[in-house]
């Protein structure tokens, strides 16, 4: 993500410390602290052509600050695929994918101050960092100068292992890379959140999207459909940008103000200058300078999805006979991944998701392949115990 070798596709991911809930008492005998290495269920890939099967590897025994975590749900993420798929480059077998996980606290460490056993809580796309560079003390783990240490397949910075992810029935992460469940949110569509929701939450907030902003979403997939929801929710008029006439009553139930045909040179041509902001969530190479042609002077374009170079080239005047400005943005740190929780289970946001069990993930990661899911699927990890 920060770089190559940590980057992680984001088709895909907590509240300012000050919100942050803290038990304001609590007894000693609800500290469950676990010594030992634990046992886990998952599901992994042991190459890149073969499919996902079941696999039972050690968790390591928790640390101080560690929080030990019953999975309940794991999102599926695009680049659960593309990682195990060695897409990249960069993938290490076995691996457990999964980084959208929900779930319960079994046992807590000694240093553990914000979370004590049964709560509810989230661990989303990193579980650890530097914690000692500027961009960690902003609470922008995200953008750690020695790069986070990803939720799978990521070296853990203390001894060396390979993380793995949440198609497991457990985990065990440090508490600052915890974020807890908000009352009433729903669980299921919350695991997306941790990845698809913070990607989209984290740029409209930087950017500074207010009410009136006009802000043009591209694509509709597990990202855009949350662009359009946050986006509206902040109270933006919001446009949706597809290639498919079919996605237009889509958009609208999302809650997309206006569509527009993204192939068609006549929409585009009247929407010259019209945006303040576009957030582009494509995972594929595109040319983005309709798009930029698309904004008002001083607008700004937001890449979120590509991790690609730009194809075709981007015209320079594009950019610099409007003062435009072209941007990226990649998930979020902790405080903004709790503060989109909270945004959510405040406004009633969630995300479109189907349930499946954990036998069904490749027969899932081949329909995701052909985009046929709306929006995420979600895994029921109750199924494991049955596997």
């Amino acid at each position: 993500m920060a770089s190559a070798e940590r980057i992680d596709h984001t088709d895909s991911v907590f509240a300012p410390r000050s919100t942050v809930r803290h038990p304001s008492s609590r007894s000693r005998d609800t500290v469950m602290t676990q010594t030992t290495v634990a046992l886990a269920k998952g599901y992994a890939a042991h190459s890149a052509t073969t499919p996902l099967v079941p696999w039972d590897f050690e968790r390591r025994a928790p640390r101080p600050d560690d929080v030990s975590i019953e999975i309940l749900y794991c999102g599926v993420c695009h680049s659960d695929l593309h990682f195990a798929r060695d897409d990249w480059g960069m993938a290490s077998y076995p691996v457990v994918p999964g980084h959208e996980i929900v779930g319960r606290v079994t046992a807590v460490g000694d240093d553990v101050s914000q979370y004590q056993v049964g709560d509810l809580v989230g661990v989303g796309c990193m579980v650890d960092s530097c914690r000692q560079c500027k961009a960690c003390n902003e609470g922008l783990e995200n953008y750690c100068a020695e790069g986070f240490v990803m939720t799978y397949g990521s070296p853990d910075r203390h001894d060396g292992t390979l993380t793995q992810g949440g198609y497991a029935d457990k985990v065990v992460v440090s508490e600052r890379f915890v974020v807890r469940m908000p009352n009433g949110i729903d669980l299921k569509s919350a695991a997306p959140i941790l990845c698809a929701g913070i990607t989209t939450y984290s740029p409209l907030k930087h950017y500074g999207v207010k009410p009136g902003d006009k802000v043009g979403i591209i694509g509709m997939g597990g990202l855009g459909h949350m662009g359009v929801k946050l986006a509206k929710a902040l109270g933006a008029e919001v446009t949706l940008f597809t290639r498919s006439e079919s996605k237009k009553a889509e958009a609208r139930k999302q809650g997309a103000d206006h569509v527009v045909i993204s192939t068609s040179e006549d929409e585009m041509g009247a929407i010259t200058e019209t945006f303040d902001f576009m957030l582009d969530t494509a995972p594929v190479q595109h040319d983005i300078n309709p798009y930029l042609n698309a904004l008002k002077p001083d607008g700004t374009h937001i890449l979120v999805g590509l991790l690609e170079p730009l194809d075709p080239a981007v015209f320079g005047a594009n950019l610099v006979s409007r003062r435009r400005v072209l941007a990226g943005s990649l998930i979020g740190g902790m405080p903004e991944t709790q503060e989109v929780l909270d945004f959510c289970a405040e406004n009633g946001i969630t995300c479109d998701v189907e349930m499946i069990d954990i036998d069904q993930i490749n027969e899932a990661w081949d329909r995701m392949q052909k985009g046929d899911v709306k929006y995420r699927f979600v895994i029921d990890m109750a199924s494991i115990k049955e596997s």
